[in-house]
């Protein structure tokens, strides 16, 4: 098979996984500062425009006061405070709205133009109705705020940021294959392709547990390490009953099994990258591979660091970190691919003319 690669596609894809990049890092901001109740509307078409008068400013102000969150939490907020949160949030939403332009315009005009395989096009309108499904899981979390909820709920949270990484690693998968369609044969290794397809199920599994960590604010218990003030295992792990509930709303259980899954993760990473830096695939592989080590190794220590200090800050840097560790743990994957046989067509790409 001869398969042309498109440059122009695939860059347009990685902008979109940038773009999603800049939606977790708008979004873990706005849930940092406690921003996540702060808007009571949702106008997808005609809420673009912030207030841009005194009037229309004092009108999402007192939307916001109807809310439990403002009097039992922010009683005393002042015009100039909600503004401070508003603005984060209001961003958030709009660079969410740019995002569904970027991908959704050029989808329909590269797919008219031919640039597209059919195959492709409907893959990548399940991406946009995925992230369509994600947005809107994100505007239900937001909307709980109007029936007394104080904060968003982990059973949200974690299912939406669980859902955005799934697209992430599905989008940034298709640009590499669209860009590099037909990789050099790469034979063996195949417990080293496993190790890094392990990797990045329990990656995303662990960024789950992690948005439970901050919907339930685990970080601010139990702030020792390796320990959890001098126990394995914290004594009030299983405190509420039924013993399910402990996995979504126990802090201590939470964080528990946040630190497990992040330290069982680690060391698969690890393994991983060290194996590929061992094997003999190119230069371009082993810059890959030492990248996914000195990544998994700055993650681990910003996991502790904002563990023991408790800091918000510190979990917010996490958490954009989390998203490059498993966008270089599938670049790592994606180089050990392996070519597509000879004669088959590839599901993603356009052949190249003859």
């Amino acid at each position: 098979m001869n398969a042309r690669p498109d440059r122009l596609i695939g860059n347009w894809l990685l902008i979109i996984c940038a773009m999603m990049f800049g939606m977790v890092a708008g979004g873990g901001h706005a849930r940092t500062i406690g921003a996540g109740f702060i808007i009571q509307q949702w106008r997808p078409l005609t809420g673009i425009i912030p207030p841009l008068t005194h009037a229309a400013w004092l009108h999402v102000f007192d939307l916001y006061r109807q809310t439990a969150q403002f009097r039992l939490l922010h009683p005393t907020m002042t015009l100039a405070q909600f503004q401070s949160l508003f603005m984060p949030m209001f961003i958030d939403r709009d660079w969410g709205r740019l995002m569904a332009l970027v991908f959704a315009l050029p989808l329909v005009w590269f797919w008219w133009r031919g640039r597209l395989s059919n195959r492709l096009a409907l893959w990548l309108l399940a991406l946009f109705a995925a992230g369509a499904g994600e947005a809107t899981m994100g505007w239900l979390m937001t909307y709980q705020g109007m029936f007394g909820v104080l904060h968003p709920s982990p059973l949200y949270l974690a299912p939406h940021f669980v859902l955005a990484m799934l697209i992430f690693t599905a989008m940034l998968w298709t640009a590499l294959t669209i860009r590099n369609p037909e990789p050099p044969i790469i034979t063996g290794h195949s417990g080293l392709r496993t190790l890094l397809s392990v990797s990045i199920g329990l990656l995303i599994a662990t960024i789950g547990l992690g948005a439970l960590v901050a919907a339930t604010g685990a970080i601010h218990v139990y702030n020792t390490f390796p320990l959890m003030d001098g126990h394995a295992l914290p004594p009030h792990a299983f405190k509420l009953h039924p013993l399910w509930l402990n996995l979504f709303a126990n802090q201590a259980t939470v964080q528990f099994d946040h630190r497990v899954l992040a330290t069982i993760t680690a060391i698969i990473v690890v393994v991983a990258a060290v194996q590929g830096l061992r094997a003999p695939l190119g230069p371009k592989p082993r810059d890959l591979f030492l990248l996914l080590a000195g990544l998994v190794i700055v993650q681990y220590i910003l996991g502790m660091s904002a563990l023991v200090s408790g800091m918000a800050g510190l979990g917010y840097v996490h958490e954009l970190n989390a998203v490059l560790l498993l966008a270089a743990c599938v670049a790592c994957r994606h180089a050990l691919r392996g070519a597509v046989p000879a004669g088959a067509e590839h599901p993603l790409v356009m052949k190249a003319a003859e």
